[in-house]
């Protein structure tokens, strides 16, 4: 079993990655933008940092010297108000922890977590990790960067970048599309307003992203690599509302607000999984509507 440095460890994906690292056996130690106010489950120890502090950061590495690491610390919504941030979180953030690892002795794998977005606009077909990056706002712009300061470290460090396309599941933000639904249903708002609706993405289970991102750990053809992560099914955000009207039982009224809808929506983004199943044989434990049960609970919800 390996000592696994995660950052971003009190976030959605960190806090389920973790339990999970942990049911494995691993022993898992966290990075923290600030400090953990609700305890994550299988956590070891975790550690303070702004990932821009070059030097905080080398002294956590250098005292932690983790055998593999996981890096999902990121400004992560793509209208985060502060381009600033974007840029300086995302890339300057992931070259200092690069180069904390590299001073400090390198690791056995380091998987970076990029984005899909930064494929841009598909009109059609399940995108591979060849096709052309086309990124279309400034959160898609600073993943593509961060892949290319990764080129870097490639000859030093046993680099794997993960592309997941969109995910969800209990205990994501409420500024994120799904939870925002979901948690105007837990509510029993009857109308919802929501930004482009003619829009269509391939959702997958958290639980699935993260047992992915724990197969690339494991799996030394991993390295080098890039990978996407993904359902490889698109679902429209028509669908996925009737989806949910289905489950919970409760029908409610979409409405678009203007001031939602962003001018460079990436339109459909369909992930192919080919890769990572001919590498791992991982494949998805869990369907959308699965997802959508688990984040509703099951059963039709009192009106």
């Amino acid at each position: 079993m390996s000592r696994i440095l995660v950052t971003g460890v009190d976030g959605f994906t960190g806090r389920h990655l973790t339990a999970l690292l942990a049911e494995q056996g691993h022993e898992v130690v966290g990075i923290s933008h600030s400090a953990i106010t609700v305890p994550v489950g299988g956590l070891t120890a975790s550690h303070t940092c702004d990932l821009t502090d070059a030097q905080a950061l080398k002294n956590i590495v250098a005292m932690v010297r983790p055998e593999k690491v996981v890096h999902l610390a990121a400004i992560a919504f793509v209208s985060h108000g502060i381009v600033e941030d974007i840029y300086r979180i995302n890339i300057v953030g992931t070259r200092n922890l690069l180069e904390a690892i590299s001073a400090a002795g390198g690791a056995e794998a380091v998987l970076l977590a990029s984005s899909a977005n930064i494929y841009g606009n598909r009109v059609s077909g399940a995108i591979n990790e060849a096709a052309i990056p086309d990124p279309v706002n400034d959160y898609a712009v600073s993943k593509l960067a961060m892949e290319f300061v990764a080129r870097l470290y490639q000859d030093r460090l046993p680099i794997i970048i993960a592309r997941p396309f969109n995910y969800t599941g209990a205990g994501q933000a409420t500024n994120f599309v799904i939870p925002k639904i979901v948690d105007h249903v837990r509510r029993k708002v009857v109308t919802i307003e929501l930004g482009n609706l003619d829009v269509a993405r391939d959702f997958s289970d958290v639980r699935d992203v993260v047992l992915a991102y724990s197969a690339l750990l494991a799996e030394p053809e991993a390295i080098g690599q890039i990978i996407n992560i993904c359902s490889g099914q698109p679902h429209s955000l028509l669908e996925v509302i009737s989806m949910i009207k289905s489950i919970s039982g409760l029908d409610f009224e979409v409405t678009v607000n203007p001031t939602f809808v962003r001018q460079n929506e990436v339109k459909m983004l369909w992930g192919d999984r080919s890769k990572i199943e001919h590498m791992t044989g991982q494949r998805p434990a869990y369907t959308f509507y699965d997802t959508l049960e688990w984040m509703l609970g099951s059963g039709p919800l009192d009106r």
